[in-house]
This record gives structure tokens, sequence and C-alpha cells, in this order.
């Protein structure tokens, strides 16, 4: 897996002040993507031990609410199995920590993969340009959701998470 960058205290990608990853490779191509120099799953940066050394160093810190990983897409084929192992780790030295996860793809679409049991917060769907709109938080079309992830397994259905 690689990744663009690593993003020590963002505001803009979940509750709090958070280390954010954007990570390569993406199949969706939605029209005017903010991150369009993700999709290739070769760009940026081989993904190795300084960057989770990096990314633990900032999770440490107290002021820290936890971890985005965007892109590009996490859930893209070639990255499900190490942002799943990273998020394992975390989730077991960081419990307090909360972990969000933008992806292209639908909760429906998604909702049995192992990394689920870590995450708190999924915001679906692919971004879609006609949708577009400004005041929403989290999300930049109407379409896609912010799902609470835990309560959705819970009851096996989609709950929507607010803050």
């Amino acid at each position: 897996m690689n990744y663009l960058k690593i993003d020590k205290c963002s505001t803009s990608n979940g509750i709090g002040c958070r280390v954010v990853i954007w990570v390569s490779g993406c199949n969706h191509h939605c029209k005017n993507c903010q991150n369009p120099q993700t999709w290739g799953k070769n760009s940026g940066i081989p993904f190795d031990l300084d960057a989770i050394f990096e990314i633990w160093n900032q999770l440490d810190k107290s002021y820290i609410s936890g971890i985005t990983f965007s892109g590009g897409d996490p859930l893209f084929p070639d990255n499900r199995e190490i942002v799943c192992t990273i998020s394992a780790l975390i989730k077991d030295c960081y419990p307090a920590k909360t972990q969000w996860l933008y992806t292209g793809y639908k909760w429906e679409e998604i909702k049995n993969l192992p990394i689920m049991e870590y995450l708190d917060v999924v915001v679906d769907g692919q971004y879609e340009d006609d949708k577009r709109d400004i005041t929403l938080k989290w999300r930049g079309s109407s379409n896609q959701r912010v799902i609470d992830v835990q309560e959705s397994l819970k009851q096996n259905k989609v709950i929507f998470w607010c803050d």
C-alpha cells in the first residue's frame, strides 16, 4: 500500500483533532474528486515502519482524538488487508481513540469486512458532484452517509452517526 501524506492534526475529517492517512488507490474516479492524485495505487510513498511510527507518535498525544483513513479509498482492494491490520493495532494500543474511514463503497457492500469491528464511523458512498453540498458535516455530497458502525452492526441496519 502507498500513501500520499499523514496529517498530524486535522479537524475537518471527523470529530476533534485527528491523524489522517491519505492512502493511494481508488477505482471510483468521482467527477471533481478533491484528491484525484490518490487514484493510482502506486502514487505517493510506500507504507512502511516509519509511517507506523509517525502515526503512533501522533496518537500518543492526549489531544489527538483518533485516526481517519481517507484517500483514495482505504477499502480499495489492494489496501484492505493493511488498513485492517493498522486499524486492529490501533484498537489494541489506543482503545479510547476513535477511528473514522471514508470510502466510495456503500455500507451494504462493506459491512461484513473484518475491519468493521474496529471502526467507529464510516462515511460511505462516492462523491457525486451534482449533489455537492458544502453545508453538510463530514461529507461532500448529500448521497454520502455518516454511519455509526458499531450500532449499525448491532442492529443490522444503517444507523446514522450524529455529533
